[in-house]
């Protein structure tokens, strides 16, 4: 019943202003440090707005500390009253108050391209977010994103439902997902990494169609912020002036190259990182 779709190729425009706003990760594999990591490695210039910061390696998060919602909005002000954005990234946001600030801030200066990761759950398994905040996010940022990023957990949890075992069910847990009233109108980058097999898929859901993205899959243990560096790499393709399938396929690209190079780092002793600048080692 979904249309499956090609996309062209379009030329790139001069470097873009990216603005990410997300928590910090101290092991610098994830959060912030991907995101700024990937956003330059993708050619664009990364600003950052930190809503949390996380005590956090290759092994786990062992603590969370929450930026007030009053300086998170100092933070946005301060970029959007001197700085070009061409696109903005969210990631990490565990509190009701901050999503609304973001929210209004967002209304304010009305970037083009907004691009949300759900982060909910880290890599490890350790929650990221307060179940609270989960209706908020919805009701307040969904509308006004380009697109958003859940992997198949973080999807299941915004519905309230189960997360598929394998891709025969992909069909039916999208039109879950398009029944499910905060995601009826959303641009959605379901991300499929967590099924096995040789190829890993994504699927793109707008408005109907759906798009597939099929990329080999790469056997690595350094997965640790794939989420934060696809999700940065789009909004540092859309900044560019790419359409947004051409910025997935884009962003898809540089990720798969990065988790393909990831076990030339040697990172701490659990799930390490993607190596973001890997086109910078011999």
């Amino acid at each position: 019943m979904f249309e499956h779709h090609a996309f062209q190729s379009s030329s790139h425009s001069p470097i873009a202003n990216i603005l990410t706003i997300a928590g910090s990760d101290s092991g610098g594999g994830a959060g912030i440090q991907a995101d700024i990591k990937a956003i330059s490695a993708t050619g664009s210039y990364a600003c950052s707005v930190i809503t949390a910061l996380t005590a956090q390696n290759t092994r786990g998060v062992t603590g969370i500390y929450s930026i007030s919602a009053e300086f998170i909005a100092q933070q946005l002000d301060a970029v959007f009253t001197d700085i070009d954005i061409a696109a903005v990234k969210i990631g990490m946001l565990n509190d009701c108050n901050v999503i609304k600030v973001i929210a209004e801030k967002l209304k304010q200066y009305q970037p083009k391209y907004v691009v949300l990761d759900p982060v909910m759950v880290a890599t490890s398994g350790d929650p990221l977010i307060q179940t609270s905040a989960i209706q908020t996010l919805q009701n307040e940022l969904f509308p006004l994103v380009s697109v958003i990023t859940p992997n198949l957990p973080e999807a299941a949890l915004l519905i309230g439902g189960e997360v598929p075992t394998n891709e025969a069910d992909i069909d039916a847990f999208i039109m879950k997902l398009l029944q499910h009233q905060p995601l009826s109108n959303v641009n959605i980058l379901l991300k499929g990494g967590h099924f096995s097999g040789e190829n890993s898929h994504d699927w793109l859901v707008t408005k109907g169609a759906i798009q597939t993205f099929s990329h080999k899959r790469i056997f690595t243990q350094n997965t640790h912020g794939t989420g934060c560096t696809l999700s940065s790499a789009i909004a540092s393709y859309l900044g560019q002036g790419y359409p947004l399938e051409q910025a997935i396929h884009l962003a898809k690209i540089y990720l798969s190259d990065a988790l393909s190079k990831a076990d030339m780092l040697n990172v701490g002793n659990g799930s390490g990182p993607v190596h973001h600048f890997y086109h910078l080692s011999s």
